[in-house]
């Protein structure tokens, strides 16, 4: 990983364009080729990006004037990230190794233990074809087919936040490059789903499930109940 503290404006252009105005911020550019443009404040998330798999060129000849340096990181798509660098204070590189992954706790494995059993409570028809499905960035929880033989990769979480949703939609656009297993839909499926991460997954096509854990284990809570 390469991390670079800059003086820098950045310029999305694509579909959309998107502009970040002159001012110091850090730069990640990571060993499975994504970008990222972070400030210190705000959120965990970058102030823009570009998603994997993209190629960063730094470009001598192309230096506005004034400026240290001039990068562009360009996706398959063939949009752009334009990084103008007015100053560098910092640029270092550092070998992460392989990561072992994220260790769910007991109920989310549980979880994944019983909807791998009950597969169907996805939707009737459905197929499980794998637990812990790998790809290059990690393992998709289940990978199933519908009633109708398409693939889903379901990405289960004790509580559904926005990271759940960002982690589920790497592994669709992973997926969704195997002409094997394409098209690939997603579901998110959580004891508690925030509204927040419903909204970016319903926006991003990915269906949301609330699960029941004490139906899925075949018992029926009493608690809150009246009668």
């Amino acid at each position: 990983m390469r991390l670079v503290i800059a003086r820098c404006q950045v310029d999305y252009v694509g579909r959309l364009t998107a502009h970040l105005s002159m001012a110091r911020r850090l730069l990640m550019i990571k060993a499975d080729g994504s970008v990222l443009v972070h400030s210190d404040g705000g959120s965990y998330k970058p102030l823009n990006w570009m998603s994997p798999p993209c190629r960063l060129q730094e470009r001598p000849d192309d230096v506005p004037e004034g400026a240290k340096a001039y990068w562009v990181v360009t996706n398959k798509a063939g949009e752009e990230l334009r990084i103008t660098i007015e100053e560098i204070e910092h640029d270092s590189s550092h070998e992460l190794g392989i990561d072992p992954g994220l260790v769910k706790d007991g109920v989310e494995a549980h979880l994944q233990e019983l909807l791998a059993e009950h597969v169907q409570t996805l939707g009737a028809g459905y197929t499980l074809i794998r637990r812990e499905y790998m790809t290059a960035i990690g393992p998709v929880d289940l990978l199933c087919r519908d009633a109708a033989g398409a693939t889903v990769a379901v990405e289960i979480k004790r509580r559904g936040e926005i990271d759940g949703v960002e982690q589920l939609t790497r592994y669709l656009e992973l997926l969704n490059r195997d002409p094997l297993l394409a098209p690939v839909a997603g579901v998110f499926a959580a004891q508690q789903i925030k509204p927040q991460a419903r909204t970016l997954a319903e926006d991003r096509g990915i269906r949301c499930l609330t699960l029941d854990y004490d139906a899925l284990r075949g018992t029926e809570s009493n608690e809150f109940r009246l009668f």
